[in-house]
């Protein structure tokens, strides 16, 4: 995941973290890959079926960032653990 953190556009901002799901509790964490580059980590407690940790993802980002749900979504990666996250304008 050695890309930029955080891309801003005219479409809107988007930025790209790591999922773990399943997790013992939800929290975010921001690390540095191996690269040194930093990583948001998204840790959610649902498993990855019918969408839930997607929806868990973004409503843990949304309150973090004191934005509602519906101005984030995911762009890309919807069912890998690596996602770029798009925040609309």
């Amino acid at each position: 995941m050695a890309r930029e953190p955080l891309r801003l556009t005219v479409e809107g901002d988007s930025f790209r973290v790591r999922v773990t799901p399943k997790s013992s509790a939800e929290r975010l964490i921001i690390e540095q890959d191996a690269d040194g580059a930093p990583v948001i980590k998204v840790h959610v407690t649902v498993a990855p079926e019918d969408g839930k940790a997607n929806k868990a993802v973004i409503a843990l980002l949304a309150k973090a960032l004191g934005v509602p749900k519906s101005a984030l979504s995911v762009a890309q990666g919807a069912t890998a653990r690596d996602k770029l996250i798009r925040i609309a304008r």
